[in-house]
């Protein structure tokens, strides 16, 4: 798992018998459901749910990609790990991997684009000091890109 050493929250998922498809392996659908966890694990541990819920806005997801590197079939268990990679001015890249233990290597990549979002209006808004200031103390190994 040393090639997740470098992401700022990582969590674990057994793979579940259903999150197969007809063709015996995990279907494309699921790593993108690992990608939203993972990325709430990753907001969480640096207060930024909480923060935006206190202001009254929240993340809103405005893009997701994801490179299937390996099929991922059961019984096996993932590890999914999560960081910022580019922090804008109303949006952050989080960067995902999905690290299978039965393989031994990342079996998928990928992106989500972040927009800290105002419900209440319907735009985004600026990312404010303090919540750039968690965002960059995640990243324990690298700085994000302003």
């Amino acid at each position: 798992m040393s090639h997740l050493n470098d992401y700022s929250a990582i969590i674990s998922i057994p793979i579940q018998w259903g999150d197969q498809d007809a063709f015996g392996h995990v279907n494309n659908t699921v790593p993108i459901r690992w990608f939203e966890s993972s990325r709430i694990a990753f907001l969480d541990a640096c207060g930024l749910g909480e923060m935006m819920t206190g202001e009254g806005v929240g993340p809103i997801l405005a893009a997701v990609t994801c490179n299937y590197r390996k099929q991922i079939r059961f019984p096996d268990t993932v590890h999914i790990g999560a960081r910022t990679t580019n922090i804008g001015r109303t949006s952050m890249t989080v960067e995902h991997a999905v690290f299978s233990d039965s393989q031994q290597g990342i079996a998928a990549e990928g992106e989500s684009v972040i927009v800290v979002f105002d419900y209440a209006t319907q735009r985004p808004i600026r990312i404010s000091d303090a919540m750039r200031a968690k965002l960059v103390a995640m990243n324990d190994h690298h700085e994000p890109r302003a």
